[in-house]
Protein backbone atom coordinates (compact mmCIF):
# COMPACT_ATOMS: atom_id res chain seq x y z
CA UNK A 1 0.00 0.00 0.00
CA UNK A 2 1.21 3.51 -0.77
CA UNK A 3 1.61 6.52 1.46
CA UNK A 4 -1.07 9.09 2.21
CA UNK A 5 -0.96 12.36 4.15
CA UNK A 6 -3.57 15.06 4.72
CA UNK A 7 -3.43 18.71 5.75
CA UNK A 8 -6.16 21.20 6.68
CA UNK A 9 -5.31 24.86 6.25
CA UNK A 10 -7.24 28.07 6.77
CA UNK A 11 -4.71 30.71 5.63
CA UNK A 12 -2.45 30.98 2.56
CA UNK A 13 0.60 31.47 4.84
CA UNK A 14 0.20 27.84 5.89
CA UNK A 15 0.99 26.62 2.37
CA UNK A 16 4.77 27.02 2.69
CA UNK A 17 5.17 24.65 5.67
CA UNK A 18 2.62 22.27 4.15
CA UNK A 19 4.69 22.26 0.95
CA UNK A 20 7.78 21.38 2.99
CA UNK A 21 5.91 18.53 4.68
CA UNK A 22 4.57 17.27 1.34
CA UNK A 23 8.07 16.99 -0.12
CA UNK A 24 9.38 15.43 3.09
CA UNK A 25 6.53 12.93 3.08
CA UNK A 26 7.32 11.83 -0.48
CA UNK A 27 11.10 12.33 -0.72
CA UNK A 28 11.54 9.89 -3.59
CA UNK A 29 8.86 11.47 -5.79
CA UNK A 30 9.56 14.01 -8.52
CA UNK A 31 6.23 14.07 -10.38
CA UNK A 32 3.23 15.57 -8.57
CA UNK A 33 -0.29 15.85 -10.03
CA UNK A 34 -2.56 18.49 -8.47
CA UNK A 35 -6.31 17.87 -8.66
CA UNK A 36 -8.99 20.35 -7.65
CA UNK A 37 -11.66 22.73 -8.87
CA UNK A 38 -10.80 26.04 -10.50
CA UNK A 39 -9.78 28.52 -7.80
CA UNK A 40 -9.00 25.99 -5.06
CA UNK A 41 -5.37 27.14 -4.89
CA UNK A 42 -3.33 24.69 -6.99
CA UNK A 43 -1.07 27.38 -8.46
CA UNK A 44 -0.67 29.10 -5.09
CA UNK A 45 0.36 25.80 -3.49
CA UNK A 46 2.84 25.09 -6.30
CA UNK A 47 4.32 28.58 -5.74
CA UNK A 48 4.86 27.70 -2.06
CA UNK A 49 6.53 24.40 -2.94
CA UNK A 50 8.77 26.12 -5.50
CA UNK A 51 9.80 28.67 -2.87
CA UNK A 52 10.80 25.80 -0.58
CA UNK A 53 12.85 24.29 -3.44
CA UNK A 54 14.76 27.56 -3.85
CA UNK A 55 13.11 28.75 -7.05
CA UNK A 56 13.74 32.45 -7.42
CA UNK A 57 11.95 32.86 -10.74
CA UNK A 58 8.41 34.24 -10.79
CA UNK A 59 6.11 31.23 -10.50
CA UNK A 60 2.87 31.60 -12.43
CA UNK A 61 0.32 29.35 -14.06
CA UNK A 62 1.39 28.26 -17.54
CA UNK A 63 -2.22 28.22 -18.75
CA UNK A 64 -1.43 29.34 -22.29
CA UNK A 65 2.09 27.98 -22.74
CA UNK A 66 1.27 24.60 -21.06
CA UNK A 67 4.66 24.56 -19.31
CA UNK A 68 6.92 26.91 -17.36
CA UNK A 69 10.49 26.09 -16.44
CA UNK A 70 12.00 27.43 -13.23
CA UNK A 71 15.62 27.29 -12.05
CA UNK A 72 16.43 26.31 -8.47
CA UNK A 73 19.12 28.33 -6.69
CA UNK A 74 21.06 25.15 -5.81
CA UNK A 75 20.90 23.96 -9.42
CA UNK A 76 18.30 21.89 -11.15
CA UNK A 77 15.01 22.64 -12.81
CA UNK A 78 11.34 22.55 -11.88
CA UNK A 79 8.71 22.03 -14.58
CA UNK A 80 5.22 23.41 -14.00
CA UNK A 81 2.42 22.23 -16.31
CA UNK A 82 -1.15 23.46 -16.69
CA UNK A 83 -3.22 21.15 -18.88
CA UNK A 84 -6.51 23.02 -18.43
CA UNK A 85 -6.70 24.15 -22.08
CA UNK A 86 -5.59 20.84 -23.62
CA UNK A 87 -8.24 19.70 -26.09
CA UNK A 88 -6.45 16.73 -27.67
CA UNK A 89 -3.91 14.33 -26.26
CA UNK A 90 -1.78 15.03 -29.33
CA UNK A 91 -0.90 18.42 -27.76
CA UNK A 92 0.72 16.60 -24.84
CA UNK A 93 2.64 14.27 -27.17
CA UNK A 94 3.82 17.29 -29.21
CA UNK A 95 5.06 18.89 -25.99
CA UNK A 96 7.35 15.88 -25.45
CA UNK A 97 5.87 15.12 -22.04
CA UNK A 98 8.05 12.01 -21.53
CA UNK A 99 11.23 14.10 -21.63
CA UNK A 100 9.91 16.08 -18.66
CA UNK A 101 8.10 13.41 -16.63
CA UNK A 102 11.07 11.02 -16.75
CA UNK A 103 13.84 13.63 -16.44
CA UNK A 104 14.34 13.20 -12.71
CA UNK A 105 13.47 16.88 -12.19
CA UNK A 106 10.46 18.06 -10.23
CA UNK A 107 7.30 18.19 -12.34
CA UNK A 108 4.13 19.80 -10.99
CA UNK A 109 0.94 19.32 -13.02
CA UNK A 110 -2.33 21.19 -12.81
CA UNK A 111 -5.38 19.55 -14.43
CA UNK A 112 -3.75 16.10 -14.81
CA UNK A 113 -7.22 14.61 -15.40
CA UNK A 114 -6.68 15.54 -19.04
CA UNK A 115 -3.94 12.90 -19.43
CA UNK A 116 -4.36 10.22 -16.76
CA UNK A 117 -3.06 7.47 -19.06
CA UNK A 118 0.26 9.27 -19.44
CA UNK A 119 1.03 10.05 -15.81
CA UNK A 120 3.86 7.93 -14.39
CA UNK A 121 2.80 5.22 -11.94
CA UNK A 122 5.09 6.63 -9.25
CA UNK A 123 3.42 10.06 -9.38
CA UNK A 124 2.26 11.63 -6.14
CA UNK A 125 -1.35 12.72 -6.52
CA UNK A 126 -2.40 15.81 -4.55
CA UNK A 127 -6.14 16.41 -4.11
CA UNK A 128 -7.26 19.88 -3.03
CA UNK A 129 -10.78 20.71 -1.87
CA UNK A 130 -12.45 23.53 0.00
CA UNK A 131 -14.88 22.87 2.83
CA UNK A 132 -16.24 25.31 5.37
CA UNK A 133 -13.60 27.98 4.82
CA UNK A 134 -10.64 25.62 4.94
CA UNK A 135 -8.57 23.90 2.28
CA UNK A 136 -8.06 20.17 2.58
CA UNK A 137 -4.94 18.87 0.89
CA UNK A 138 -4.62 15.10 0.62
CA UNK A 139 -1.61 13.51 -1.06
CA UNK A 140 -1.10 9.88 -2.00
CA UNK A 141 1.11 7.72 -4.17
CA UNK A 142 -1.01 4.62 -4.65
CA UNK A 143 -1.08 4.47 -8.47
CA UNK A 144 -3.69 5.67 -10.95
CA UNK A 145 -7.02 6.75 -9.47
CA UNK A 146 -10.19 4.78 -10.12
CA UNK A 147 -12.54 6.10 -12.76
CA UNK A 148 -9.68 7.32 -14.92
CA UNK A 149 -11.09 10.28 -16.83
CA UNK A 150 -8.18 11.05 -19.15
CA UNK A 151 -8.30 11.08 -22.91
CA UNK A 152 -8.12 7.67 -24.58
CA UNK A 153 -4.53 6.70 -25.26
CA UNK A 154 -4.02 7.71 -28.89
CA UNK A 155 -1.82 10.31 -30.49
CA UNK A 156 -4.55 11.70 -32.70
CA UNK A 157 -6.93 12.55 -29.89
CA UNK A 158 -9.83 11.85 -32.27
Amino acid sequence: MGREIEFNITRPEELFPVGQKLLAGFPDRRVFAFYGQLGVGKTTFIKAICKHLGVQDVVSSPTYSLINEYRMSAGGVVYHFDFYRVKKLEEVFDLGYEDYFYSGNFCFMEWPEKLEHLIPDDCCRVYMTEEGGQRIIRAEDVGAPEGDSGFPLSKSGD
